[in-house]
């Protein structure tokens, strides 16, 4: 059953880390620093949840142990790539587009928006937590599935980081490994591992928690996502349009040489 006291507490807290990173990047002038927030949103969530729930069930530790690795490695991942870059196009336009104020206007239209969807995206690890079930087949179907999303979403952004580290790859397009078959193997990484965290919830009996992975799902294909990052790179990088006929947008898939794009 869905436990609404934890999950207002878990709202409240991540409200308070967001309120608290604001005002970070107030006299930074970057809102930027949201993104590295995130990932840390959720272990907020899932510790809040643990330490506030009737009575934590068997798979507490297991959730949290895999939140942690997936959230810790994706912040230092952001973290370490957005060091010294200043604030990312993506908020410049947001900046742009708000002014005057922006500063004031960002509390709620960056940082308390991604908390409010952090919390909703949480959902599966309440009903994980919460839940007395006893662990059984299709929380390793969801464990393997988190697996496969993090060699992507890991992977991915891995190789990604070496061909950029070489100059020789200025205006050059990333189809090599992973981004051979998917053009956003981090993307469809986060994708897997939050529909895992959602089987893991399924098996303790939280099909409740549908809401989570369907928004993360939404956002990484339509809203912040593929959609977003893809408006207008044909335009600023021409060879990325080959690539775009040649490689599946989100779904793994073989390459093709031409015809019909696929999700």
């Amino acid at each position: 059953m869905f436990e609404i006291a934890p999950f207002l507490l878990a709202l409240l807290v991540l409200l308070a880390a967001a309120t608290l990173t604001w005002a970070i990047s107030v006299p930074l002038k970057n809102v930027a620093i949201v993104d590295v927030l995130w990932g840390l949103l959720f272990v907020l969530a899932g510790l809040t949840y643990a330490l506030t729930v009737d009575l934590a069930g068997p798979r507490t530790t297991f959730v949290l142990i895999l939140l942690g690795l997936w959230s810790v490695r994706l912040s230092l991942h952001i973290g370490v790539r957005s060091w010294g870059h200043g604030e990312d196009r993506r908020y410049q336009a947001i900046r742009v587009r708000n002014e005057p104020h922006f500063a004031a206007k960002s509390l709620y239209l960056v940082f308390w928006l991604q908390a409010a969807l952090a919390s909703i995206i949480s959902l599966p690890l309440l009903g994980a937590i919460a839940s007395p079930a006893a662990i059984n087949w299709l929380d390793y179907f969801g464990a393997a599935l988190w697996l496969i999303g993090v060699l992507f979403e890991a992977g991915g952004d891995w190789q990604l980081t070496r061909f950029k580290s070489d100059p020789a790859n200025q205006q050059q397009v990333m189809d090599r490994g992973l981004w051979r078959y998917t053009r956003h193997p981090n993307y469809f990484g986060d994708f897997c591992v939050w529909w895992g965290f959602f089987l893991i919830a399924l098996a303790a009996g939280a099909w409740w928690a549908l809401p989570g992975p369907i928004v993360m799902s939404v956002l990484l294909l339509r809203v912040s996502g593929v959609t977003l990052l893809e408006r207008n790179i044909g335009e600023r990088r021409p060879a990325y349009q080959e690539y775009v006929r040649c490689t599946n947008a989100f779904f793994p898939g073989p390459r093709r040489s031409s015809g019909d794009r696929f999700v």
